[in-house]
């Protein structure tokens, strides 16, 4: 049985990142056969909020729709969910769950695109994804940002404490 206590960390980190990365891939697909290649949910029966000073701040200017407020705290709920399954909660615990949506939002987002039919790799860039407004080198800068604060998060949790003096 596999257990945080008989599994080194840099093992459970790795397992933990796999688990993420495959529940991107699947989500992916999931918005894939429901949005197309129309994304950010363009074409769904959603309301939709185009511009707002808030938007560029939290959204990268994107916009909100109903269809993503209510995905969003459907995946923070479904990522706390073994937390409170367990009955467990500390700093480090909420850390790496962070964490985890946050590389499962980057996983799931570059998959779309490569393995959606309309884009694929050779389509990944500004000029083929005009909701990704602000890039840096390859990639959405909000892949930068979030990669570095998750990998932070994860440093953190994993982290042995220290001991008291």
């Amino acid at each position: 049985m596999i257990s945080a206590h008989n599994v080194n960390r840099p093992l459970q980190v790795f397992l933990t990142v796999l688990k993420v990365a495959l529940l991107g891939y699947f989500f992916a697909q999931v918005e894939v056969q429901i949005e197309g290649a129309a994304g950010w949910a363009a074409n769904l029966p959603t309301w939709r909020i185009e511009q707002h000073w808030l938007l560029d701040i939290f959204w990268g200017g994107r916009p909100m729709t109903g269809y993503h407020a209510w995905i969003f705290p459907f995946i923070l709920l479904f990522f706390h969910f073994p937390l409170v399954f367990i009955g467990h909660w500390t700093v480090r615990a909420e850390s790496r769950v962070i964490a985890c949506i946050m590389l499962f939002w980057i996983v799931e987002d570059f998959l779309w695109f490569v393995i959606n039919p309309a884009f694929g790799l050779a389509r990944f860039s500004p000029a083929f994804i005009p909701w990704h407004k602000h890039w840096l080198w390859f990639a959405p800068t909000d892949y930068w940002t979030y990669l570095s604060v998750a990998g932070f998060m994860l440093w953190f949790s994993c982290r042995k404490p220290a001991a008291a003096g």
